[in-house]
């Protein structure tokens, strides 16, 4: 950064808010290094609030184009105070001296923010519906989106007495598998991932919130491993997926933070998306009891397109419907096993 950028800074700084203090430690923070330059060393003043942090990383993601410059800043910060969200800080700690260790942990970790990392990789969990799940890169990050996609799972099965059982494909962190685990203790979950490195993470979120019990997790590939998934997943009332959609066109339009941290094959669907999805319909048709499901969540693009795969050329299921997520765009399909076809 040149020094008339600092200066420019600044000056604007200096004329919205008058405080010298907070001037010098912008300063600082800015002369220490950059994103390119790697982890960014704390400033030499020790007295630095857990409000002021905040404000100064915000404004420094900002700069070096961050997204979500002031969230990302609040999340790490609350997270170093051992908090989820600032709003469960009480004031009176946002408002004292951040001890070394916490204000060292703070640069740390908002240095690997600098490089575009996701927040979720950069604190190591998130929460999921009711759960905090273990994060690691490159295994897929679970979005709200998905949250929907259990409501509809549970929608249907929560009032259903005695055991029954679901099969995940592409069960990532597991978050999808343990919510419903979490939720409906009469499930047991056959869960599977083309990756050996979500594999392991299901299992340790699993371990960690004592799921693991009910659930069975193999390192399968839906694409090319079928008749290993047939030969071990016993008949199961739902298949459940959030698998790779988007088309392989639209790949290079995504965040840097989404290309350069997490596996492309949990994204990747294919030249129409479908590369994985028809798969696990070939998969259902054979799996599936009388009268059980399939909840998946696509790109808006695909229900209708999905609906007219099943109606030429899959009789053995019913396309029960479609639904909106929060945000009103198709994004999930259900469809049930044809009695009378299956």
């Amino acid at each position: 950064m040149t020094f008339k950028t600092t200066w420019f800074l600044l000056r604007c700084m200096h004329r919205k808010s008058g405080l010298l203090k907070q001037r010098c430690d912008v300063v600082r923070l800015l002369c220490c290094g950059s994103a390119a330059e790697g982890a960014l060393a704390p400033p030499a003043e020790r007295s630095i609030t857990a409000e002021r942090a905040v404000s100064l990383w915000a404004q420094h993601f900002s700069l070096h184009r961050i997204s979500e410059p002031l969230l990302s800043s609040q999340y790490i910060i609350s997270h170093v105070l051992g908090e989820k969200t600032l709003e469960c800080v009480q004031k009176k700690r946002l408002r004292d001296t951040l001890t070394d260790k916490e204000r060292e942990t703070v640069w740390k970790l908002c240095s690997k923010r600098l490089t575009r990392m996701p927040v979720q990789y950069v604190i190591e969990e998130w929460d999921f519906r009711d759960l905090t799940l273990k994060m690691k890169p490159p295994v897929f990050i679970p979005r709200p989106e998905t949250e929907e996609l259990v409501g509809l799972v549970l929608e249907d099965f929560e009032s259903i007495r005695g055991d029954f059982h679901g099969l995940e494909v592409g069960c990532g962190s597991g978050a999808i598998s343990l919510s419903l685990l979490r939720s409906l203790p009469q499930l047991r979950v056959f869960a599977l991932d083309q990756s050996q490195d979500a594999v392991c993470l299901t299992m340790e979120n699993a371990n960690r919130l004592g799921l693991q019990d009910r659930l069975e997790v193999h390192h399968l590939d839906v694409v090319k491993d079928a008749d290993v998934i047939l030969s071990k997943c016993n008949p199961v009332d739902f298949i459940v997926s959030n698998p790779p959609y988007i088309l392989s066109q639209d790949m290079e339009a995504l965040q840097t933070e989404i290309l350069g941290f997490e596996d492309h094959a949990a994204l990747d669907g294919g030249s129409d998306g479908l590369f994985v999805i028809r798969p696990i319909l070939a998969l259902a048709s054979k799996l599936l009891t009388k009268q059980g499901r399939v909840y998946l969540e696509v790109s808006s693009c695909h229900p209708p397109v999905i609906q007219q795969l099943v109606m030429e050329t899959m009789p053995e299921f019913i396309y029960l419907e479609s639904r909106c997520d929060l945000s009103n765009r198709p994004r999930f399909c259900i469809l049930q096993k044809n009695e009378e076809n299956g």
